[in-house]
Protein backbone atom coordinates (compact mmCIF):
# COMPACT_ATOMS: atom_id res chain seq x y z
CA UNK A 1 0.00 0.00 0.00
CA UNK A 2 1.42 3.37 -0.98
CA UNK A 3 0.51 7.01 -0.65
CA UNK A 4 -1.93 8.57 1.80
CA UNK A 5 -3.67 5.26 2.51
CA UNK A 6 -0.42 3.76 3.83
CA UNK A 7 0.01 6.71 6.17
CA UNK A 8 -3.56 6.35 7.39
CA UNK A 9 -3.10 2.66 8.23
CA UNK A 10 0.03 3.58 10.22
CA UNK A 11 -1.77 6.21 12.32
CA UNK A 12 -3.02 5.61 15.83
CA UNK A 13 -6.21 7.50 14.93
CA UNK A 14 -7.14 4.91 12.27
CA UNK A 15 -6.78 2.04 14.71
CA UNK A 16 -8.48 3.90 17.58
CA UNK A 17 -11.49 4.57 15.35
CA UNK A 18 -11.51 0.91 14.37
CA UNK A 19 -11.46 -0.02 18.05
CA UNK A 20 -14.45 2.25 18.70
CA UNK A 21 -16.41 0.79 15.78
CA UNK A 22 -15.71 -2.79 16.84
CA UNK A 23 -16.44 -1.97 20.50
CA UNK A 24 -19.84 -0.64 19.44
CA UNK A 25 -20.49 -3.80 17.44
CA UNK A 26 -19.33 -5.85 20.43
CA UNK A 27 -21.90 -4.24 22.71
CA UNK A 28 -24.81 -4.86 20.36
CA UNK A 29 -23.77 -8.40 19.40
CA UNK A 30 -22.98 -9.35 23.01
CA UNK A 31 -26.31 -7.98 24.29
CA UNK A 32 -28.15 -10.30 21.91
CA UNK A 33 -25.78 -13.21 22.59
CA UNK A 34 -25.99 -13.01 26.37
CA UNK A 35 -29.80 -12.97 26.50
CA UNK A 36 -30.24 -16.71 26.86
CA UNK A 37 -27.06 -17.79 28.66
CA UNK A 38 -25.07 -16.99 31.79
CA UNK A 39 -22.88 -13.90 31.36
CA UNK A 40 -19.73 -15.66 32.61
CA UNK A 41 -20.19 -18.48 30.09
CA UNK A 42 -20.79 -15.87 27.38
CA UNK A 43 -17.51 -14.18 28.35
CA UNK A 44 -15.66 -17.51 28.16
CA UNK A 45 -17.05 -18.29 24.70
CA UNK A 46 -16.16 -14.80 23.44
CA UNK A 47 -12.66 -15.13 24.90
CA UNK A 48 -12.12 -18.48 23.16
CA UNK A 49 -13.05 -16.89 19.84
CA UNK A 50 -10.59 -14.04 20.53
CA UNK A 51 -7.80 -16.50 21.42
CA UNK A 52 -8.32 -18.58 18.27
CA UNK A 53 -8.52 -15.48 16.06
CA UNK A 54 -5.36 -13.93 17.52
CA UNK A 55 -3.44 -17.22 17.39
CA UNK A 56 -4.29 -17.48 13.69
CA UNK A 57 -3.19 -13.88 13.04
CA UNK A 58 0.09 -14.29 14.94
CA UNK A 59 0.81 -17.58 13.18
CA UNK A 60 -0.14 -16.31 9.71
CA UNK A 61 1.97 -13.16 10.05
CA UNK A 62 4.98 -14.84 11.65
CA UNK A 63 4.82 -12.67 14.75
CA UNK A 64 5.32 -15.47 17.30
CA UNK A 65 8.06 -14.82 19.84
CA UNK A 66 9.05 -17.22 22.60
CA UNK A 67 8.26 -15.90 26.08
CA UNK A 68 11.87 -16.62 27.06
CA UNK A 69 12.89 -13.88 24.60
CA UNK A 70 10.67 -11.31 26.31
CA UNK A 71 11.55 -9.18 29.30
CA UNK A 72 10.20 -10.25 32.67
CA UNK A 73 8.73 -6.76 33.09
CA UNK A 74 6.79 -7.04 29.83
CA UNK A 75 5.46 -10.47 30.78
CA UNK A 76 4.38 -9.33 34.26
CA UNK A 77 2.60 -6.24 32.96
CA UNK A 78 0.96 -8.16 30.11
CA UNK A 79 -0.25 -10.78 32.60
CA UNK A 80 -1.66 -8.04 34.84
CA UNK A 81 -3.27 -6.43 31.80
CA UNK A 82 -4.80 -9.79 30.91
CA UNK A 83 -6.25 -10.13 34.40
CA UNK A 84 -7.69 -6.61 34.15
CA UNK A 85 -9.12 -7.40 30.71
CA UNK A 86 -10.76 -10.55 32.02
CA UNK A 87 -12.26 -8.71 34.97
CA UNK A 88 -13.45 -5.93 32.66
CA UNK A 89 -15.10 -8.38 30.28
CA UNK A 90 -16.79 -10.27 33.13
CA UNK A 91 -18.17 -7.02 34.52
CA UNK A 92 -19.19 -5.79 31.06
CA UNK A 93 -21.08 -8.95 30.13
CA UNK A 94 -22.80 -9.04 33.53
CA UNK A 95 -23.84 -5.40 33.04
CA UNK A 96 -25.13 -6.20 29.53
CA UNK A 97 -27.10 -9.13 30.93
CA UNK A 98 -28.76 -6.81 33.46
CA UNK A 99 -29.08 -3.52 31.59
CA UNK A 100 -29.63 -1.92 28.20
CA UNK A 101 -26.61 -1.80 25.88
CA UNK A 102 -27.32 1.87 25.17
CA UNK A 103 -26.64 2.67 28.82
CA UNK A 104 -24.04 0.02 29.71
CA UNK A 105 -21.61 0.94 26.92
CA UNK A 106 -21.36 4.66 27.79
CA UNK A 107 -20.69 3.87 31.45
CA UNK A 108 -18.06 1.37 30.34
CA UNK A 109 -16.48 4.19 28.33
CA UNK A 110 -15.79 6.03 31.57
CA UNK A 111 -12.60 4.03 31.16
CA UNK A 112 -11.56 6.86 28.81
CA UNK A 113 -11.74 9.26 31.75
CA UNK A 114 -9.85 6.88 34.01
CA UNK A 115 -7.14 6.29 31.39
CA UNK A 116 -6.58 10.04 31.12
CA UNK A 117 -6.33 10.39 34.90
CA UNK A 118 -4.12 7.29 35.31
CA UNK A 119 -1.97 8.27 32.34
CA UNK A 120 -1.32 11.66 33.91
CA UNK A 121 -0.84 10.28 37.43
CA UNK A 122 1.24 7.17 36.73
CA UNK A 123 2.82 7.64 33.28
CA UNK A 124 3.54 11.36 33.45
CA UNK A 125 1.44 12.10 30.38
CA UNK A 126 0.58 15.75 29.94
CA UNK A 127 -2.89 16.88 28.94
CA UNK A 128 -3.68 20.45 27.99
CA UNK A 129 -6.58 22.35 29.57
CA UNK A 130 -8.58 21.64 26.39
CA UNK A 131 -7.79 17.92 26.77
CA UNK A 132 -8.99 17.97 30.39
CA UNK A 133 -12.15 19.79 29.30
CA UNK A 134 -12.75 16.94 26.85
CA UNK A 135 -12.24 14.39 29.61
CA UNK A 136 -14.81 16.18 31.77
CA UNK A 137 -17.25 16.32 28.86
CA UNK A 138 -16.81 12.58 28.22
CA UNK A 139 -17.56 11.94 31.88
CA UNK A 140 -20.61 14.20 31.81
CA UNK A 141 -21.83 12.61 28.59
CA UNK A 142 -21.53 9.08 29.98
CA UNK A 143 -23.42 10.07 33.11
CA UNK A 144 -26.17 11.79 31.10
CA UNK A 145 -26.60 8.82 28.74
CA UNK A 146 -26.82 6.39 31.68
CA UNK A 147 -29.23 8.58 33.67
CA UNK A 148 -32.75 7.16 33.89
Amino acid sequence: MAGPAAGLVQSWQFWALGAAIFAAATAILAKVGVEAINSDLATLLRTLVVVVMLAAIVAATGQWQAPSEMSRRSLVFLALSGLATGASWLCYFRALKLGPASMVAPVDKLSVVLVAVFGAAFLGEKLSPANWAGVVLIMAGAVLVAWR
